[in-house]
């Protein structure tokens, strides 16, 4: 993936860092990452550190790439080859220790940034977070001590425009800690493109274990956590849900509806786990059995989906997963489900997934 350094010109001059790497003028002129178009398609995009070896570490899209030394000075950089319309999360790793990129604005969490290619389509409402910034939280939270779980989680409420449907955030903290839902669904609903809804923000305590293909997380969320949130004073309307769920979440947000039919009618589901079949997560290589996996053998059965409204998006550069998610979204339409299909300017990763969100759910909504 990295790049030698012929053909950038005058030191990284095409990329619009002037001045000698290594001085104050260099490091006060750097905005990276930086991408230029490469000579057979795509991008080559610069990534720079400060002071000491690093590696530029990018969440399930490449292997990790070493930075090289600019000579003798404190300038280490890399030139990453990168696909048309990536979004991707990085960090950089040092000493085995993370970090986000200092030189550039848009965040994910104290440790993680965000790099776009110019052709990356926009994802409005979502805020560009330094990893210094410190996101706001709901008002309204609720302590549930799952009787069919087992132990203790706090989810967050958060009415948008007023609150109307519920929303069930698989994944609650992520989307709370590393990517500002609250403040893109409020944004969105400003502009026109939401209508009001109760955000609840569910955090998972075992993700394999509770996203697996089971009643019982859905039994607890119909039985327990509804109620709570119906008694939490956050105006909030249960009786109309959607679910929202990424990867093993949107796993189990379809076979919530295909189990659960009266509970879940409406999904927004991203990068769906369709792989997945008992055992397949010990595999050496988990995506290799049966494409669709145990949704899809379910799927063939041809359950009644005339109810449900499906939003599928899947990263267009997960390779390997599309044929899984493509499988699930044909058989689906073919229950009866309303389905709509889309794919994200991304591998696996949430960063990818986020304009996604916000207009899927939307659409679920109808």
């Amino acid at each position: 993936m990295r790049l030698g350094t012929a053909g950038i010109g005058n030191a990284f001059v095409a990329f619009g860092v002037p001045g000698a790497p290594g001085t104050d003028a260099f490091w006060d002129a750097v905005g990276t990452p930086a991408s230029i178009p490469a000579a057979d398609g795509g991008w080559v995009t610069l990534f720079l550190w400060r002071g000491s070896p690093a590696t530029v570490v990018f969440e399930s899209w490449s292997e990790p790439v070493p930075l090289r030394r600019w000579g003798e000075t404190d300038c280490w950089y890399a030139e990453v080859r990168m696909p048309a319309r990536l979004r991707v999360t990085y960090q950089f790793l040092v000493d085995d220790e993370a970090h986000a990129d200092p030189f550039n604005p848009a965040g994910a969490g104290g440790d993680r940034s965000i790099a776009a290619t110019p052709d990356a389509p926009a994802q409005p409402h979502w805020p560009a977070v330094g990893d210094t910034d410190v996101l706001p939280l709901p008002r309204t939270r609720i302590r549930w001590s799952s009787e069919r779980l087992g132990g203790r989680r706090t989810v967050r409420i958060h009415p948008v425009g007023g609150g109307g449907p519920v929303v069930l955030l698989l994944d609650g903290d992520d989307w709370l800690y590393l990517h500002p839902a609250m403040t893109a669904f409020d944004a969105a609903h400003t502009g026109g493109e939401m209508p009001a809804v109760t955000l609840v923000f569910l955090p998972a305590k075992d993700r394999e274990a509770e996203f697996a293909c089971g009643p019982g997380l859905w039994e607890a969320i119909r039985d327990e956590l509804l109620p709570l949130v119906a008694e939490s004073g956050a105006p909030a309307d249960p009786d109309r849900l959607v679910v929202a769920g990424q990867s093993l979440g949107g796993l189990s947000a379809m076979y919530a509806a295909l189990e659960f039919p009266d509970l879940v009618s409406r999904v927004a589901c991203q990068s769906g786990s369709f792989w997945w079949s008992p055992g397949a997560a010990d595999l050496p290589d988990p995506l290799g059995g049966p494409v669709g996996g145990a949704l899809a053998a379910r799927l063939r059965e041809r359950p009644d989906l005339s109810g449900l409204r499906v939003a599928f998006d899947v990263g267009e550069h997960e390779t390997r997963m599309l044929p899984h998610c493509e499988l699930t979204e044909t058989l689906a339409e073919r229950a009866g489900a309303t389905v709509r299909v889309s794919r994200s300017a991304s591998g696996h990763d949430r960063a990818g997934w986020r304009h996604a969100l916000l207009r899927d759910v939307a659409w679920a909504l109808g």
